[in-house]
């Protein structure tokens, strides 16, 4: 990766002749067709009026026009939300982290033939894809709720084998994650929407290669609620995606807006549509250190990376504490957990990672007033180097509904 953040945006991939060539006619009618959907949702989205700073009332809630934002479009762009010490500490890790990836699915060396990310098998890891590929649209992988196959686009000619797009468990890899995990206003945000005694969920860092970065295809996230009394509009939760570059409309996640009221026929709608370009959906577009909020029920997906631009999403995730004690896991995000009924107990020692994340932030930025999580109320936490090693496997608790 490059040396700043700045950059890192600004970095081109140059494409050769030779490249240029191997584009097939329909790749390059794709691209077409695509420049002029990306426009006109780039427009549809800056007119939804769901985006700005985060901002509260003069009791100390969350701002009335962000929560109504929020609930009618099922999306919402906090702006300026990371400062630079921040990102510049979140991109370190993230390079160190990438340096250290396997070179294929379950390989045990990174580039230098050191033991890669994870390859201990103690927690955490990185999923590879082919270039620009779709593995997952159009199979019964993650209990099938990815119906669609996005287009795959042709790789570069010189395009290796496998790239990474989602490094899993990131905060025992990252004390600049596990940090952004505790910012205060961030978790006002997620107590405004799930409830004081809201719960931990999932965390992930998504890459974008430029020119490589694979597509992730239309899909709803929430698998356990949706016919259920427990069901509402935000019964299954939401992530965080917090943008190291910003994104735009050719590398970012798409979301098709209010679609988080109901479960979708997504297969029909790309049918529909003839194909994987939904019309009434928008890019969620963001600066460095914008912070995009999307209901886990929202229909949303992303388009291979065929930009020049890399996009790096911090993404984690809280849960309404009633949506996960008494559900089944869903045993996507935490192999097995299909067969567990998440109790108190089990919500509780998720829920530690937080207390740890707070007590981290507090000690990198002591000037900044830490968030009170209700739940940890009286417990003590100490960020130490037995803690950071304490993490190792934590994600083998997520709570996946």
């Amino acid at each position: 990766m490059s040396e700043t953040r700045a950059e890192r945006k600004s970095e081109t991939r140059t494409e050769t002749t030779s490249e240029a060539g191997d584009r097939n006619a329909s790749d390059q009618a794709y691209e077409a067709e695509m420049d002029a959907y990306r426009a006109a949702g780039e427009a549809r989205a800056m007119a939804l009026g769901n985006r700005g700073p985060i901002r509260y009332n003069a009791d100390g809630s969350l701002a009335d026009d962000i929560v109504e934002a929020y609930w009618r479009c099922g999306f919402y762009v906090f702006e300026d939300v990371i400062g630079q010490d921040e990102l510049a500490d979140i991109e370190r890790d993230v390079r160190d982290m990438l340096d250290r990836a396997p070179l294929e699915p379950g390989g045990k060396v990174d580039r230098h033939g050191r033991p890669a990310l994870a390859s201990d098998g103690k927690g955490g890891g990185v999923a590879m894809v082919r270039p620009l590929s779709d593995p997952i649209g159009g199979t019964d992988r993650n209990n099938g709720r990815h119906p669609a196959k996005m287009h795959e686009p042709k790789p570069p000619s010189d395009a290796p084998e496998w790239v990474p797009q989602v490094i899993g468990g990131s905060l025992q890899f990252s004390d600049a994650a596990l940090r952004l995990y505790a910012h205060p206003d961030l978790l006002r945000v997620a107590a405004a929407f799930n409830g004081d005694d809201f719960s931990p969920f999932n965390e992930v860092i998504f890459i974008k290669e430029p020119g490589l970065g694979g597509s992730v295809a239309w899909h709803q996230d929430g698998t356990t609620h949706w016919d259920t009394p427990k069901f509402h509009k935000g019964s299954h939760g939401f992530n965080f995606m917090a943008q190291l570059y910003g994104c735009n409309a050719a590398n970012g996640l798409w979301v098709v807006p209010g679609s988080h009221m109901a479960q979708a026929d997504i297969k029909g709608w790309c049918d529909e549509a003839g194909s994987d370009r939904l019309p009434n959906a928008v890019p969620m577009l963001c600066k460095p250190g914008d912070v995009g909020i999307t209901n886990r029920q929202a229909v949303h997906g992303s388009f291979a990376n065929t930009s020049r631009d890399w996009r790096v999403t911090i993404n984690f995730g809280f849960h309404p504490r009633a949506s996960v004690v008494g559900a089944r896991g869903n045993g996507i995000h935490a192999p097995g957990s299909e067969h567990i009924i998440y109790d108190e107990a089990r919500v509780r020692d998720r829920s530690r990672v937080l207390g740890l994340a707070i007590e981290a932030r507090r000690q990198r930025f002591p000037d900044e007033s830490p968030y009170a999580y209700g739940p940890l109320e009286g417990q003590s936490f100490v960020w130490d180097d037995a803690a950071r090693e304490s993490l190792r496997g934590y994600n083998k608790l997520d709570l996946g509904i």
